[in-house]
């Protein structure tokens, strides 16, 4: 197979414009009124977190509306962080790199609100308390200062049709989450063991 690369910033321009000025200058460094609506009603989002070697992790994120806190001055927001596979992929990361980034998507929304700045875990605070879902306050949580916060349109959900039902596969027609599993480990432990543990750990490893 023969590639082309593209090797220079410079190289990647013959290929793509130079972006409006309002586009290329619309990262703001706060979150403003309409931006924390947006937030605040987004029960997912997206987390990416770089290690010290310059590896890349993209972590999900899901939580009921309005569990990742926007602080007052907009400068802030604080994201709790739930019962996981205890890898701690993102929380090593940031340890060693504090530079994060999200994105935070709303469902039937096209378009999604990119944030990138800072960040520190943290292990008890005040406002942990308003984090509390079905009685459980989070072990730790993310706590972000705002560098920039920029919308982003709606292109490659309209190009992907994501919201639309009609669009979605058949469930029988993808491998399940237990076959992936299994595939993925080359595992010989019977597909329904696979299956009866992630169902076990969705029903009493939530929160």
């Amino acid at each position: 197979m023969s590639i082309e690369p593209v090797r220079s910033e410079a190289e990647l321009r013959e290929i793509v414009a130079e972006p409006a000025k309002a586009i290329a200058n619309k990262a703001a460094s706060r979150i403003d009124a309409e931006s924390r609506r947006f937030i605040e009603a987004s029960p997912f989002c997206l987390l990416a977190t770089t290690g010290a070697d310059g590896t890349v992790d993209v972590s999900p994120r899901g939580d009921p509306p309005g569990s990742v806190l926007v602080f007052e001055d907009g400068r802030s927001i604080a994201l709790p962080d739930r019962k996981g596979n205890r890898r701690l992929d993102s929380m090593r990361n940031i340890l060693r790199n504090d530079r994060v980034g999200m994105l935070f998507v709303v469902p039937g929304v096209g378009e999604t609100l990119r944030l990138n700045g800072r960040a520190q875990l943290v292990r008890e605070a005040p406002f942990f308390e308003r984090m509390t879902v079905q009685g459980k306050p989070p072990a730790l949580a993310i706590l972000i200062e705002v560098e920039e916060l920029f919308l982003h349109c709606g292109k490659a959900f309209l190009r992907s049709s994501l919201w639309d039902p009609q669009t979605w596969p058949a469930k029988d027609s993808l491998p399940s989450a237990a076959r992936i599993a299994k595939s993925q480990t080359n595992s010989r432990v019977p597909e329904a063991v696979f299956k009866a543990a992630l169902n076990l750990d969705y029903k009493h490893n939530q929160y």
